[in-house]
Protein backbone atom coordinates (compact mmCIF):
# COMPACT_ATOMS: atom_id res chain seq x y z
CA UNK A 1 0.00 0.00 0.00
CA UNK A 2 1.56 3.35 -1.03
CA UNK A 3 2.27 5.89 1.68
CA UNK A 4 0.17 9.04 1.61
CA UNK A 5 1.41 12.46 2.60
CA UNK A 6 -2.00 13.50 3.99
CA UNK A 7 -3.37 11.11 6.63
CA UNK A 8 -6.91 12.45 6.03
CA UNK A 9 -6.68 12.01 2.26
CA UNK A 10 -9.09 9.47 0.98
CA UNK A 11 -10.27 9.11 -2.58
CA UNK A 12 -13.31 11.25 -3.15
CA UNK A 13 -16.60 9.47 -3.56
CA UNK A 14 -16.59 10.42 -7.22
CA UNK A 15 -13.12 8.86 -7.66
CA UNK A 16 -14.43 5.58 -6.26
CA UNK A 17 -17.52 5.70 -8.47
CA UNK A 18 -19.88 6.43 -5.55
CA UNK A 19 -22.24 9.31 -5.00
CA UNK A 20 -23.07 10.85 -1.62
CA UNK A 21 -26.44 9.83 -0.24
CA UNK A 22 -29.25 12.37 0.03
CA UNK A 23 -28.75 12.40 3.80
CA UNK A 24 -25.04 13.14 3.44
CA UNK A 25 -25.82 16.02 1.09
CA UNK A 26 -28.54 17.37 3.39
CA UNK A 27 -26.37 17.20 6.52
CA UNK A 28 -23.33 18.65 4.73
CA UNK A 29 -25.36 21.61 3.48
CA UNK A 30 -26.85 22.17 6.95
CA UNK A 31 -23.32 22.11 8.44
CA UNK A 32 -22.15 24.63 5.82
CA UNK A 33 -25.01 26.99 6.67
CA UNK A 34 -24.45 26.63 10.41
CA UNK A 35 -20.69 27.26 10.15
CA UNK A 36 -21.18 30.25 7.84
CA UNK A 37 -23.75 31.72 10.22
CA UNK A 38 -21.48 31.23 13.25
CA UNK A 39 -18.58 32.90 11.47
CA UNK A 40 -20.71 35.78 10.16
CA UNK A 41 -22.15 36.54 13.59
CA UNK A 42 -18.73 36.37 15.26
CA UNK A 43 -19.95 33.76 17.75
CA UNK A 44 -16.48 32.24 18.12
CA UNK A 45 -14.99 35.31 19.82
CA UNK A 46 -11.64 34.82 18.10
CA UNK A 47 -9.95 38.08 17.04
CA UNK A 48 -8.27 36.36 14.07
CA UNK A 49 -11.59 35.13 12.71
CA UNK A 50 -13.37 38.40 13.50
CA UNK A 51 -10.77 40.32 11.46
CA UNK A 52 -10.98 38.00 8.42
CA UNK A 53 -14.00 37.38 6.25
CA UNK A 54 -13.97 33.58 6.05
CA UNK A 55 -16.21 31.89 3.49
CA UNK A 56 -17.32 28.26 3.77
CA UNK A 57 -17.57 27.01 0.20
CA UNK A 58 -18.38 23.34 0.67
CA UNK A 59 -18.63 20.59 3.27
CA UNK A 60 -18.13 16.91 2.48
CA UNK A 61 -19.14 14.42 5.13
CA UNK A 62 -18.44 10.70 5.52
CA UNK A 63 -21.17 8.09 5.28
CA UNK A 64 -21.27 7.62 9.05
CA UNK A 65 -21.47 11.43 9.54
CA UNK A 66 -18.48 11.38 11.91
CA UNK A 67 -15.92 13.16 9.71
CA UNK A 68 -16.46 16.35 7.76
CA UNK A 69 -14.03 18.12 5.47
CA UNK A 70 -14.78 21.86 5.36
CA UNK A 71 -13.48 23.87 2.39
CA UNK A 72 -12.88 27.47 3.47
CA UNK A 73 -11.34 30.59 1.97
CA UNK A 74 -11.03 34.23 2.84
CA UNK A 75 -12.97 36.74 0.81
CA UNK A 76 -10.83 37.71 -2.16
CA UNK A 77 -7.77 35.64 -1.23
CA UNK A 78 -6.67 32.17 -0.14
CA UNK A 79 -7.08 31.08 3.47
CA UNK A 80 -4.20 32.46 5.52
CA UNK A 81 -2.23 30.27 7.91
CA UNK A 82 -3.42 32.33 10.88
CA UNK A 83 -7.09 31.91 9.89
CA UNK A 84 -6.60 28.19 9.28
CA UNK A 85 -5.05 27.81 12.74
CA UNK A 86 -7.91 29.76 14.31
CA UNK A 87 -10.46 27.53 12.56
CA UNK A 88 -8.65 24.41 13.78
CA UNK A 89 -8.71 25.78 17.34
CA UNK A 90 -12.44 26.45 17.04
CA UNK A 91 -13.23 23.08 15.39
CA UNK A 92 -14.22 21.20 18.59
CA UNK A 93 -16.61 23.97 19.69
CA UNK A 94 -18.07 24.19 16.20
CA UNK A 95 -18.51 20.40 16.06
CA UNK A 96 -20.44 20.49 19.33
CA UNK A 97 -22.70 23.23 17.98
CA UNK A 98 -23.28 21.24 14.82
CA UNK A 99 -24.22 18.09 16.72
CA UNK A 100 -26.62 19.97 19.00
CA UNK A 101 -28.24 22.03 16.26
CA UNK A 102 -28.69 19.12 13.84
CA UNK A 103 -29.52 16.55 16.54
CA UNK A 104 -26.72 14.24 15.47
CA UNK A 105 -25.75 11.28 17.62
CA UNK A 106 -22.04 12.06 17.24
CA UNK A 107 -20.29 15.39 16.78
CA UNK A 108 -18.45 15.23 13.45
CA UNK A 109 -14.70 15.81 13.45
CA UNK A 110 -14.27 18.97 11.40
CA UNK A 111 -11.13 19.25 9.28
CA UNK A 112 -10.68 22.65 7.65
CA UNK A 113 -9.05 22.70 4.21
CA UNK A 114 -8.07 25.74 2.18
CA UNK A 115 -10.40 25.92 -0.81
CA UNK A 116 -8.40 26.37 -4.00
CA UNK A 117 -11.39 26.46 -6.34
CA UNK A 118 -11.46 30.26 -6.61
CA UNK A 119 -7.70 30.37 -7.17
CA UNK A 120 -7.98 27.86 -10.02
CA UNK A 121 -10.89 29.76 -11.58
CA UNK A 122 -8.92 33.01 -11.36
CA UNK A 123 -5.89 31.36 -12.99
CA UNK A 124 -8.00 30.02 -15.85
CA UNK A 125 -9.55 33.45 -16.35
CA UNK A 126 -6.08 35.06 -16.51
CA UNK A 127 -4.90 32.47 -19.06
CA UNK A 128 -7.95 33.10 -21.23
CA UNK A 129 -7.43 36.86 -21.09
CA UNK A 130 -3.75 36.45 -22.02
CA UNK A 131 -4.68 34.23 -24.97
CA UNK A 132 -7.34 36.70 -26.16
CA UNK A 133 -4.81 39.53 -25.92
CA UNK A 134 -2.27 37.50 -27.89
CA UNK A 135 -4.77 36.57 -30.61
CA UNK A 136 -6.45 39.97 -30.77
CA UNK A 137 -3.73 41.89 -32.70
CA UNK A 138 -3.20 38.97 -35.10
CA UNK A 139 -6.88 39.03 -36.13
CA UNK A 140 -6.81 42.79 -36.68
CA UNK A 141 -3.71 42.42 -38.89
CA UNK A 142 -5.76 40.99 -41.76
CA UNK A 143 -5.22 37.27 -41.27
CA UNK A 144 -7.94 35.10 -42.71
CA UNK A 145 -10.37 33.92 -40.11
CA UNK A 146 -11.87 30.46 -40.37
CA UNK A 147 -15.24 30.47 -42.08
CA UNK A 148 -14.76 33.93 -43.66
Amino acid sequence: MPARSDPYRRPALEERGEQPSPRQLRVAEAIRHLLAESLAKGELHDPQLDAASVTIAEVRISKDLRHARVYASELGRPLSAASAAALERAAPRLAGRVARALHLKYAPKLVFVADALFDRADRIERLLLEERARLGPAREGGEDEPGA
